[in-house]
């Protein structure tokens, strides 16, 4: 599996797997690893949900250039993530060619496969965290002192609570749960799966028809989550893992909210649906044996005007929106 944690079947069910190097970047450095400019680097896929989380949360906090980032090959090979998208197929600034040496310099024999996003200790060259659900609440609330003048609060104290239980119902029935449905082996998981799949996913469109957001009136680490499974839902969830009772594109109040997000900067800026459908559709050979990579859908929607700025709201609070970057190949004129 390309994404974090490995496909690991009980008796029926998919489980994912526990990142098993939960070391904190932290500003005080209680774990041994301080917050610092240029000592790190985030390695991730644009392919992966797990590491798009990492990819806009840096974006919007303008984390750039204190925090650089290498963007691995979307189609892995037995040795894991690999960095053949640079020159002689090494990451220019750790030198190597597989985030797996990094994760053996950390610890040879490690359990758990290797996964992204991930954090590389620059100087050692040794792998700090693989913990997808820990990195991007850090980099909201330890590296603050790192942040771009005007960066938003994705994670506001007084609204942790909320946030926290609205990302866990996301994370069990909708980040997670098209992959228990996609992965399943028996027709009675998959359809408990996937039924759990459009449950929520139709709570939350009740939840979003009369706010903006998912927690308060601005942009959160939750509309984060989610959206990272929404834009993927059409181009691969959808047909790839079954989760096929309607598209994203026929539930009008999700689409609009998925369109809202992706036209803000930070978020569809980062998307690359090449490197999404070819991932999913070329490394999960279990399901697609063939490797063939589908034509659709059609993405032209994405740009179309979404309404959602009549609810009100202000996206980054008492903040501004990232500057202007190149956009991501993939993404939608």
């Amino acid at each position: 599996m390309g994404e974090n944690g490995n496909r690991a079947y009980g008796h029926k069910t998919f489980t994912r797997s526990k990142s098993h190097f939960t070391d904190r970047i932290t500003a005080d450095g209680r774990d041994g690893w301080p917050v610092e400019a240029g000592r790190y680097r985030l390695v991730v896929s644009r392919a992966c949900p797990w590491a798009s989380r990492a990819v806009i949360s840096r974006r919007l906090l303008g984390l750039e250039d204190v925090l650089s980032m290498a963007v691995a090959d979307p189609v892995q090979d037995d040795r894991s993530w690999r960095f053949t998208l640079d020159p002689d197929g090494r990451d220019p600034v750790l030198g190597i060619r597989f985030l797996g040496e990094a994760y053996d310099k950390r610890e040879p024999g490690h359990p758990g496969g290797v996964s992204v996003p991930a954090v590389v200790d620059v100087p050692s060259g040794r792998l700090v965290t693989n913990d997808y659900q820990q990195l991007t609440l850090d980099l909201a609330t330890e590296w603050t002192a790192l942040q771009r003048e005007g960066a938003p609060d994705l994670y506001p104290a007084g609204r942790r609570d909320e946030i926290d239980a609205v990302m866990t119902q996301v994370y069990e029935d909708v980040n997670n749960g098209v992959y228990r449905a996609g992965f399943a082996t028996h027709q009675a998981e998959y359809a408990a799966a996937c039924a759990a799949v459009f449950r929520r996913l139709e709570l939350l469109a009740s939840r979003l028809a009369g706010q903006r957001y998912l927690v308060g009136d601005t942009i959160t680490e939750a509309d984060i989550r989610l959206f990272t499974t929404l834009v993927r839902f059409d181009a691969v969830y959808h047909g790839h893992f079954k989760c096929n009772r309607w598209k994203l594109t026929e539930n009008r109040v999700l689409w609009a909210y998925a369109r809202d997000l992706f036209q803000t900067p930070g978020f569809g800026d980062t998307v690359d649906f090449d490197h999404i459908k070819r991932h999913y559709y070329q490394v999960h050979t279990g399901i697609n044996p063939t490797g063939i990579v589908p034509l659709g859908p059609d993405l032209t929607g994405w740009p179309a005007p979404h309404h959602r700025e009549e609810l009100g709201g202000r996206p980054f609070g008492d903040g501004t929106p990232p500057g202007d970057q190149v956009a991501a190949p993939g993404r939608p004129a």
